[in-house]
């Protein structure tokens, strides 16, 4: 195995790198409809429901490509499940440019969803199998090159929404050229995994090696921890913020959004010689604190405060999805990559969906203002759940 994939790694030193930068922009890409939410709201009289719907809808179209890609990606090989996905990213892409409507707006996301579940999981089993000795550090690198890739994503959308024309088709336009640069990077790229799986292709089931399953658990509650925060961020937080701050330009619920995305990535590179042990749980501990200090930060009124709020928010996200991820990759076994990056991201996806649509609900009967500090409070006691959970863990350990 090791003399297979040397040639590899010497003649496509670029092969690590371009995965990376795959992984940021298919992250990025479903962030760039957050700035323009709004405007669909106002143009096609949306309530929250239908936003929240909107962005499920992605979620539970990535928990599908989850559950089958990683196994897709051990029999076929990652290269062709990643240039599928990036061929479906290029359609909903060309979905979003032609959308009038609700159902063709769900059509766009429930595409990307599943061309990005299947980068998430190839990608991150791609990334071991050219570094399999790297684990911890692919993981590391993943968390960084998502939310480098959201950061970008939403602040080039908000700021073509506000100042080019056609704020609901530039962005996207622009985001498919991107794509189209990548792509072919990824055509000249190499086949990474060489000891293919034997055996049909299937769904994966929602399990794990028996040897790992105790820390695969605790990577994925972090997970979860970590995801239910993001739907957060992504669903209510830029519009509430700019409601209470009376802001109505786009590019500032993209830059609440943005600098949320770059103090995780921060957070990640600074938390190098951090364990990733302790990463997860102290980035637990801080999502809850930070999620419960946005409440009295928004009742303020002071942009600055809710900048402050979003970039303590990012850090700890950072800490706790990055120390999770980075975990998870140091324990998975060689020959069981893809599957158990599938279990991780359908605990993660799960975790995304399924408080944002009970809030979205929430949304349509009572004020957002007043729904908000209810989501914050339970996505928080989840996070401490987290926490305590890697607490018990570590004690039972020693």
């Amino acid at each position: 195995m090791v003399a297979i994939d040397r040639p590899i790694t010497e003649t496509q030193r670029w092969a690590y790198p371009l995965l990376l930068v795959l992984s940021g922009v298919a992250l990025g890409v479903p962030g760039v409809p957050a700035p323009l939410y709004g405007i669909y709201e106002s143009t096609w009289h949306l309530s929250p429901l239908a936003t929240t719907i909107v962005f499920a809808v992605y979620a539970v179209a990535a928990l599908g490509a989850v559950l089958v890609s990683g196994r897709i990606s051990d029999v076929v090989g990652r290269k062709p499940v990643l240039v599928g996905a990036l061929i479906a990213l290029l359609v909903g892409l060309g979905v979003f440019l032609i959308a009038d409507t609700m159902p063709l707006l769900l059509l766009a996301r429930a595409i990307h969803g599943a061309a990005v579940g299947s980068i998430v999981v190839a990608g991150a089993a791609a990334l071991l199998d050219l570094r399999p000795d790297h684990g911890v550090r692919s993981g590391q690198l993943s968390g960084v090159s998502f939310n480098v890739g959201m950061t970008v994503a939403i602040l080039g959308s908000a700021l073509l929404a506000q100042y080019a024309p056609h704020p609901l088709r530039t962005p996207y336009a622009v985001v498919a050229v991107v794509c189209l640069i990548v792509g072919v990077g990824v055509l000249a790229l190499r086949e990474p995994h060489t000891a293919r799986s034997a055996g049909p292709i299937r769904i994966a089931k929602p399990a794990v090696p028996e040897e790992i399953r105790g820390d695969f658990w605790f990577s994925a509650m972090g997970a979860m921890a970590s995801w239910s925060v993001l739907g957060v961020l992504l669903s209510l937080y830029p519009s509430l913020a700019a409601r209470q701050t009376h802001i109505d330009n786009l590019v500032f619920g993209g830059a609440v959004v943005g600098s949320t995305a770059f103090a995780a990535a921060l957070a990640q590179l600074a938390a190098t010689r951090l364990p990733a042990r302790y990463s997860a749980i102290i980035g637990d501990i801080g999502m809850a604190v930070s999620l419960l200090l946005t409440i009295p930060v928004l009742l303020t009124h002071q942009p600055q405060l809710v900048f402050v709020a979003a970039a303590l928010l990012g850090a700890t996200f950072g800490l706790g999805f990055g120390g999770s991820l980075r975990h998870l990759s140091d324990v998975v076994p060689a020959g069981r990559r893809g599957e158990t990056m599938s279990a991780f991201y359908l605990a993660a996806y799960t975790a995304m969906a399924v408080p944002t649509l009970v809030a979205g609900w929430a949304a349509t009967e009572w004020d957002l203002a007043a729904v908000f500090p209810w989501f914050a409070g339970a996505v928080a006691a989840a996070c401490l759940a987290a926490a305590v959970a890697g607490l018990r863990q570590q004690s039972a350990r020693r």
